[in-house]
């Protein structure tokens, strides 16, 4: 079964920076959309960013000019680069991939989640 491995989360500091990584076990027909939501106890998981296959990036709106999505279809993994990083963002963060396993068939794959800590 095709998986999502997620690295990068952590703790960081206010004001900080933390990059994270996501790769999937397996080669897709193609991969539509890769992205990051996120999710904190209590509350519904939420987009944060995601990049299509044409690389047309789309933001959460509060997260724009503060974050950056990107992804490399050779190496099937998209990043997600969080600067001047606030407590509120602490968060299970969780990439999604939508993607087709062959042709005409799509589903999404999501990842087990990587916690993101900003705290002082």
């Amino acid at each position: 079964q095709t998986q999502l491995m997620e690295s990068g989360g952590g703790v960081a500091q206010p004001g900080g920076s933390l990059t994270l990584s996501c790769t999937a076990s397996e080669s897709f027909y193609r991969i539509l959309i890769m992205g990051w939501s996120r999710q904190v106890p209590g509350k519904e998981r939420e987009i944060v960013a995601q990049v299509t296959d044409s690389c047309r990036a789309m933001y959460h709106d509060s997260e724009k000019g503060r974050i950056n999505v990107s992804r490399d279809n050779d190496k099937n993994t998209v990043s997600l680069q969080m600067n001047f990083l606030r407590p509120e963002d602490t968060a299970v963060y969780y990439c999604k991939f939508k993607a087709m396993y062959r042709k005409n068939a799509i589903r999404d794959y999501w990842g087990q989640g990587t916690q993101v800590t900003v705290s002082s």
